[in-house]
């Protein structure tokens, strides 16, 4: 596309929660991590190398019957809570500012795992009570 030479009404969207399809033979329950797998569609978060963590699912989508892209699930990339890891992996308050990564589709840690794990968001604030604050964006 050659550059505008006269105003242009650029649609936008506010990117707080899309769309993503989701993969065939997949459940994805409420509350949960949602990623992107290699193939493009929509995921459980889990420990993986090619996953793309796009924000937390808004409700439940059933797809354990469908083909790819057969439902649709909303991801929500405003911050949510997400339990700590434990042991070496276990994210401290001076981890804030830092990215954290997908243990699974509830949990986060500090590291990468050694390259097995991919990133799940920024570290925004970390509570003995309520786990990691993760912003998704």
């Amino acid at each position: 596309m050659p550059a505008a030479t006269t105003d242009r009404n650029t649609l936008r969207r506010e990117g707080v929660q899309e769309p993503y399809p989701v993969k065939a033979a997949t459940r994805i329950f409420a509350g949960v991590m949602v990623a992107v797998d290699a193939t493009g569609f929509a995921v459980p978060a889990a420990t993986s190398t090619t996953h793309k963590c796009v924000g937390v699912a808004t409700r439940q989508v059933n797809n354990l019957a469908g083909a790819n892209g057969e439902q649709l699930i909303v991801a929500d990339r405003r911050p949510h809570w997400f339990a700590n890891s434990t042991a070496g992996e276990l994210i401290a308050l001076a981890d804030v500012g830092s990215d954290c990564f997908i243990v699974d589709d509830n949990t986060v840690a500090k590291t990468n795992g050694t390259n097995t794990r991919s990133r799940a968001g920024k570290i925004i604030n970390v509570s003995a009570a309520q786990g990691v604050l993760v912003d998704f964006r």
